[in-house]
């Protein structure tokens, strides 16, 4: 293998979709959940890795960032070399691209990686060994993020990840849009869409999240946020949600891996 072989970034060039605010409900999510390690760190940095065609994901990510950890900084990555020269101009204190895949091509172990919308173009077979090698690059007490939304980020599900591996699934969405609970099926990270099926604990927990929105449909009157609420708080009846209702709030719920890992 020749030394410019060696040094490739590792992965595929995926299409590149990017809007404005997409990831919104994931950097909300992560600034409550992960705020304190930030802060802690003596230099938190954040990658937003795959960050598409336009640098408006990583320029979100460090403002949101930094109203929970004011020393944080983001470097943006892609496989592309044409997008890291178009999001240079945006550039900034605190903001940088860089051209890699998951081999993560900074010095320091970052202590956040959001990975949004970037396995979705891969095989299944292949998420579990990304997620190990984007954990192994984690600094101590990091946090990896993935997972998928759809294209304005009304809807969102993500695996956070710690070196231990897989610990939770968030699922988040704009109440006033959503129909019933598994409409947020189709968002499912690539390590559980193909898992919606009879027999998969991911389908037997939507199947339920439906039961108890439908139950809930008298809450209905004082507005979805309510309705969304009270489905969840049936749901801890017979599933590990890890959240409280300040995060319900928001219409997100987070359950244990563990819980709606597929069987395989």
């Amino acid at each position: 293998m020749t030394a410019r072989a060696a040094s490739r970034p590792v992965g595929t060039v995926t299409r590149g979709t990017t809007n404005p605010n997409r990831l919104r409900r994931m950097d909300r999510w992560i600034a409550a959940a992960h705020g304190a390690e930030l802060r802690r760190a003596g230099d938190p940095v954040a990658i937003d890795l795959g960050y598409g065609a336009a640098p408006w994901t990583a320029v979100e990510l460090l403002g949101r960032l930094r109203t929970v950890a004011s020393r944080a900084r983001v470097v943006g990555i892609e496989i592309e070399p044409a997008r890291v020269a178009a999001a240079r101009p945006y550039e900034r204190e605190g903001l940088t691209f860089r051209h890699g895949g998951f081999e993560i091509p900074v010095p320091a172990r970052p202590l956040l990686i959001r990975a949004a919308n970037v396995l979705r173009q891969y095989d299944e077979s292949e998420v579990a060994e990304v997620w190990r090698r984007l954990c192994g690059r984690l600094a101590p007490g990091g946090l990896l993020v993935e997972g998928t939304c759809d294209e304005i980020g009304r809807r969102h599900v993500w695996v956070a990840l710690g070196a231990e591996g897989p610990r939770t699934v968030t699922f988040a969405t704009r109440l006033g849009s959503l129909d019933r609970p598994s409409d947020l099926a189709e968002r499912l990270p690539k390590a559980l869409i193909h898992r919606n099926v009879p027999g998969e604990p991911v389908h037997a927990f939507l199947r339920d999240f439906d039961r108890a929105w439908a139950a809930a449909a008298p809450y209905a009157s004082y507005g979805a946020r309510q309705r969304w609420i009270r489905a969840v708080r049936d749901l801890t009846a017979d599933w590990p949600v890890t959240d409280s209702a300040a995060r319900w709030r928001q219409g997100e719920v987070t359950v244990a891996w563990g819980a709606l890992a597929p069987k395989a």
